[in-house]
C-alpha cells in the first residue's frame, strides 16, 4: 500500500516536469508546414552534437515551464543539427547537408551558413515569421528568465512596439502580468 502511494506521488510530481517540455519538430517536419493558414512563428534551434552550451540550453532553459509554454503555444519549435545531413526546402530554397570538410569533420550545413552567416556559433536561434521569412537571429546561451523575455517579445508582437532594451526594462512590471494571464499561469 505504501509503495503504491509513493509511486503515485512520484508520478504526480513528474507530471509537471513532463509537461514542461518543448515539443520539437525536425527541420523536415517544419519545412512541410503550410504557410497558408499558419499563424505561428518558426523557431529554429541551431545546435551541434559537440556543443556543451547547446546541451545546457536544453537542460536548463528549454525545460523551463514558462519557456516551454511559450514555445509550444506561439512557435513551431524546430531542432536543427547544423552539421547534419537533412535535405529540405525552406522558403523556396533547396538545402542539402551531409558533406565533409577538408579536415575530415562534418561541414556546416548550408542552411546554417545561409541563416547564421558570419556569426556562426552554437547555440544560435532563428525566429522566422509565419511566412518563413527571417526576423532575427539570437546567438548564444540564455538562462530561462532572460529567454522568456526574448520569446515573449516576439510571440506577443511587442517587437513592433518597443526597442528591445526598453522592453527588457519594463518587462517585469508591465509585461509579465499580461504574459502570465495569456499563458494561464
Amino acid at each position: 500500500m505504501k509503495k503504491s502511494i509513493v509511486f503515485a506521488l512520484i508520478a504526480l510530481l513528474a507530471c509537471p516536469v513532463a509537461m514542461a517540455q518543448v515539443k520539437w519538430n525536425t527541420i523536415e517536419q517544419s519545412a512541410k508546414v503550410s504557410t497558408a493558414n499558419n499563424q505561428k512563428l518558426f523557431f529554429v534551434d541551431f545546435y551541434t552534437s559537440w556543443c556543451g552550451w547547446c546541451k545546457k540550453m536544453d537542460k536548463d532553459t528549454f525545460s523551463d515551464k514558462v519557456v516551454a509554454k511559450i514555445m509550444n503555444k506561439y512557435f513551431i519549435p524546430t531542432k536543427f543539427d547544423a552539421e547534419g545531413d537533412a535535405s529540405f526546402s525552406w522558403n523556396g530554397v533547396e538545402y542539402k547537408g551531409g558533406s565533409v570538410a577538408a579536415n575530415g569533420r562534418r561541414a556546416t550545413h548550408p542552411f546554417a551558413q545561409a541563416i547564421l552567416g558570419a556569426k556562426m556559433g552554437f547555440p544560435s536561434f532563428a525566429i522566422f515569421g509565419p511566412d518563413r521569412k527571417l526576423m532575427t537571429v539570437i546567438p548564444g546561451y540564455s538562462n530561462a528568465a532572460d529567454f522568456t523575455v526574448i520569446l515573449w517579445y516576439f510571440a506577443s508582437g511587442d517587437y513592433e512596439k518597443y526597442p528591445f532594451e526598453k522592453y527588457q526594462a519594463i518587462f517585469d512590471m508591465q509585461i509579465r502580468p499580461t504574459m502570465e494571464k495569456a499563458l494561464g499561469l
